[in-house]
């Protein structure tokens, strides 16, 4: 039987001590894992965490083949997000906010993937704006509107890093940026793109580690589903006028 309550814990052998215990605490329960561990570890945690939270999805990242096929054998109601390499069993929540999850380019995908399926486990909504690289400033130019209507940004990219500042500097929407390990030689498989985002002018950009979009994600869904509801701008009570100043309405036509 799983253990109840902010401190319970579940034993998996001599293996594993499962923090069951964590959504009482935080609200969303402990993920797996997937590197460094055998498919039928795999299996047997994400059981008992589904046990442990029958009413919500439970996550499993960064599974390789043998993993993927051990899980949908053993739990053939899982859900296999290809192109993160990761499962969830059980039932998404309803979303609460928007989480927008941007990418550079097409190779930084099983991040932004993600990213965006971890914002949906941690309880947010999902939109994605894919293939907006800063070699093509008029790409990201023209998603302005989509990057200003979220309640949070993921930020995702390789190279040179430099994205996360374009869209800081373009929206004033809370921002965490996720370096990729993709690139050349001397981008130091994601370090250079890690330093530009700790360096970036623009301000309010957080960082999370290299190809860490699962710490995005959770960090996005906090962010959005506390967000306020925003005011509908048309409600929106005409701002007060100095003598002499002129409103948009009141120039010339």
């Amino acid at each position: 039987m799983t253990e109840q309550g902010p401190e319970a814990v579940s034993r998996l052998g001599d293996y594993a001590r499962l923090d069951t215990g964590r959504a009482a605490r935080t609200g969303d329960p402990e993920v797996v894992y997937g590197g460094g561990k055998t498919p039928q570890q795999v299996v047997d945690i994400l059981r008992t965490l589904h046990a442990a939270h029958p009413d919500r999805a439970v996550l499993a990242t960064r599974l390789d083949d043998d993993a993927v096929d051990a899980v949908r054998a053993a739990h053939p109601d899982a859900v296999l997000d290809a192109v993160a390499r990761a499962v969830t069993l059980g039932p998404l929540p309803s979303p609460r906010g928007t989480v927008t999850v941007v990418s550079a380019g097409t190779s930084d995908a099983p991040v932004a993937a993600e990213a965006a399926l971890t914002a949906r486990v941690f309880g947010a909504g999902t939109t994605s704006v894919t293939d907006v690289g800063v070699a093509g400033l008029h790409r990201v130019l023209s998603v302005r509107s989509d990057l200003a209507a979220a309640d949070c940004l993921v930020v995702v990219a390789g190279m040179e890093g430099a994205l996360p500042s374009v869209v800081g500097g373009l929206v004033g929407v809370p921002l965490v940026a996720v370096p990729t390990s993709v690139g050349y030689g001397a981008s130091f498989g994601g370090l250079a793109a890690l330093l530009a985002m700790l360096n970036s002018c623009a301000p309010g950009v957080t960082v999370v580690n290299i190809d860490n979009g699962f710490g995005a994600g959770v960090f996005a869904a906090r962010v959005a589903r506390n967000a306020r509801p925003r005011p509908d701008p048309s409600a929106v009570a005409p701002r007060d006028v100095p003598p002499g100043w002129q409103t948009d309405s009141e120039g010339e036509s």
